[in-house]
């Protein structure tokens, strides 16, 4: 302690033991503090308070406690009564207090009169009597202030302040939800759909902070001991850390952090967060609970798709059923239960629907549609299988059907086990072949004229057989077969002749020479028509491609025809869903009847050569 003109100082680098020795050993030498500021005085012993501010650049650290130190006599002593102390605290009678009759030395005499206490003698008394930590110095001065009599409680212990456990905290606003109506990019506002149902995680993302834990603060007895406070809790962050996240120290503290792109799902049994691929939804699709959905990846759902819900997104799975709209950009749409009313749409991908399909649109422009049973459906796509369908419309390359009962089917490879109408909706089926016609027209043409030549050849070859046949030409052209030949070589006299009988047959023999030229060019386009005719019957065939229906029971009226379509109009499995219902529920245009029975079976296929069996 340090004695200053200005006041009395604690010496703050001193250790805090030394400090309380050193107050202790004042008290005990019968003084005490004049002006005593009680809390900074706790300050200088305990640490209890405020924080205090920093000493200045070169100066010591004291902390001013009183004015003075004074004498605190025996007679001032015996005026303080004993101390009740309870468990905690401890408590005072407060009553008017009176000195006796004294005699001075000069023999006057003073009369009975009363004292007063004073609330620094008090705290020194307190410390003698072992109350050295937490004095109610207001309370005390109030009571002396009154002169009331009465018992009040004059100190009091502290207790241990606890700590903070460690605890996490979010960093990023991105990982909340927002059901807030969605903002179209025209600045009007869509109720369908909510704002941010599934966040969407970048990579790299902050997610959550580890906080460490602060340890508490000790509390102190009436004498002055410590009392420590319970340990805080602490937590591994890394218990945290699901797939698709990691934990890492930065500069600023513990985070855990995204190490993908993906979607934030929490395990509500072990709290682990991950980023999947997939949201993994189990609310269902409603107007309440997420509203109209657009997501950039797959999802899967645990509940219902409501009515006139939207759905967007790709490798969508629902394990509820289905009243509202799904739209797939790629992957598998499989719906574990039922689709009644709703409408299913995948661009590049194939959908199963493993309960009841009921007025429903099914549709993919390149997968397969694989259906338990089918009601007063459409469906259209590259593959359609179905066990039961029933006043249906069907358009697929290749369709296979267990049960088909009204339905209006066009495909270029239909099979269907038992087929035949419904009440009063009949059973159609189209084969779909594409139209050649124009491969047949120049087949036709070929044809023809390859009949012409052949016609013209051979009435030039019977026209050169006639002349070749008279008796002057016919020996004329053997000598001169000959002499070509060197089979015969002959006198001047000879040669003499056979130039008499070539002036003899020169009209003949150049007539002949004329038809012989003819024939050869016709013979010539012939075969060159024939191998034109050839080249476009194997175009043909290859356009046709194959086509077959398989009709294994027939149970009433069913209707099979051939349906052309050009090859470069695009699949009809792209068409618009009424559109579709029109081309097979309206008047068939071309084509020719294949099956028109009540009973049977049928067994039609194209073969590669354009042939139909």
């Amino acid at each position: 302690m340090i004695q200053r003109a200005d006041g009395v100082y604690a010496d703050l680098a001193v250790p805090a033991p030394l400090r309380v020795a050193a107050v202790n050993q004042l008290f005990m030498s019968h003084c005490y503090f004049s002006g005593l500021d009680y809390g900074a005085l706790m300050k200088a012993l305990y640490d209890v308070g405020p924080a205090l501010p920093p000493p200045l650049p070169g100066q010591p650290p004291l902390l001013r406690v009183a004015n003075a130190v004074a004498s605190f006599t025996p007679e001032r002593q015996a005026l303080y009564k004993t101390v009740k102390m309870g468990h905690g605290y401890a408590e005072y009678f407060f009553a008017p207090i009176y000195l006796d009759a004294e005699e001075l030395p000069d023999g006057t005499v003073l009369p009975e009169r009363q004292a007063k206490l004073d609330v620094d003698e008090f705290v020194a008394d307190l410390w003698l009597k072992g109350v050295r930590f937490g004095v109610d110095v207001a309370a005390v001065a109030h009571a002396i202030g009154t002169g009331k009599s009465e018992r009040i409680t004059v100190a009091r212990e502290l207790e241990p302040a606890p700590g903070q456990d460690a605890v996490v905290v979010e960093v990023s606003q991105d990982i909340h939800r927002s059901d807030a109506p969605r903002a179209r990019a025209d600045g009007t506002v869509d109720l369908h759909s909510f704002q941010n149902r599934f966040p969407q995680i970048k990579q790299d993302m902050r997610l959550l902070k580890k906080l460490p834990c602060v340890p508490g603060l000790p509390g102190y007895d009436l004498g002055g001991m410590p009392s420590a406070p319970d340990a805080p809790k602490d937590l591994e962050l890394r218990h945290l850390a699901g797939d698709g996240t990691a934990v890492v120290q930065q500069d600023d503290g513990e985070y855990l952090v995204s190490t993908k792109e993906g979607f934030l799902s929490v395990d509500p049994k072990s709290h682990r967060i991950a980023i999947t691929d997939k949201i993994v939804s189990k609310e269902g699709v409603s107007g309440r609970t997420t509203g109209n959905l657009e997501l950039a990846g797959g999802y899967e759902e645990f509940g219902d798709v409501q009515e006139l819900r939207e759905v967007h997104g790709s490798d969508i799975t629902v394990h509820g059923d289905v009243y509202g709209n799904i739209h797939s950009k790629g992957g598998l749409v499989l719906l574990d239960r039922n689709l009644v009313g709703g409408n299913v749409h995948n661009a590049a991908g194939d959908i199963h629907v493993k309960g009841v399909a009921s007025g429903a649109v099914l549709q993919t422009r390149a997968g397969k549609l694989v259906l338990g049973r089918a009601e007063n459906c459409v469906l259209a796509g590259t593959s359609v299988e179905v066990g039961e369908a029933s006043n249906c419309e069907i358009v697929a390359d290749e369709v296979r059907i267990g049960v088909a009962e009204g339905c209006a089917i066009a495909g270029r490879n239909v099979e269907i086990e038992s087929c035949g109408p419904r009440k009063r909706t009949e059973m159609v089926i189209y084969v779909l072949v594409r139209d050649v016609s124009q491969f047949d027209q120049e087949l036709a043409d070929l044809r023809a004229r390859s009949a012409a030549f052949a016609a013209s050849n051979e009435a030039l070859q019977a026209e050169i057989d006639a002349i070749s046949q008279q008796p002057d030409v016919r020996r004329y052209l053997a000598l001169a077969a000959k002499l070509r030949t060197q089979e015969l070589t002959l006198t001047p006299e000879q040669g003499q002749h056979l130039r008499k009988i070539a002036t003899a047959v020169a009209t003949e023999v150049q007539t002949l020479g004329k038809l012989t030229q003819d024939l050869q060019a016709g013979q010539t386009q012939y075969k060159l028509l024939v191998e034109r005719s050839a080249r476009v019957a194997a175009l043909r065939a290859e356009a046709a491609g194959h086509a077959r229906c398989g009709l294994h029971m027939v149970a009433g009226d069913t209707l099979v025809r051939t349906m052309p379509f050009q090859a470069d109009s695009g699949a009809l499995y792209h068409l618009a869903a009424k559109d579709i219902k029109q081309r097979l529920r309206g008047t068939p245009a071309g084509g020719e009847e294949l099956f028109s029975r009540a009973s049977g079976s049928l067994d039609w296929h194209l073969s590669t050569h354009g042939a139909a069996t």
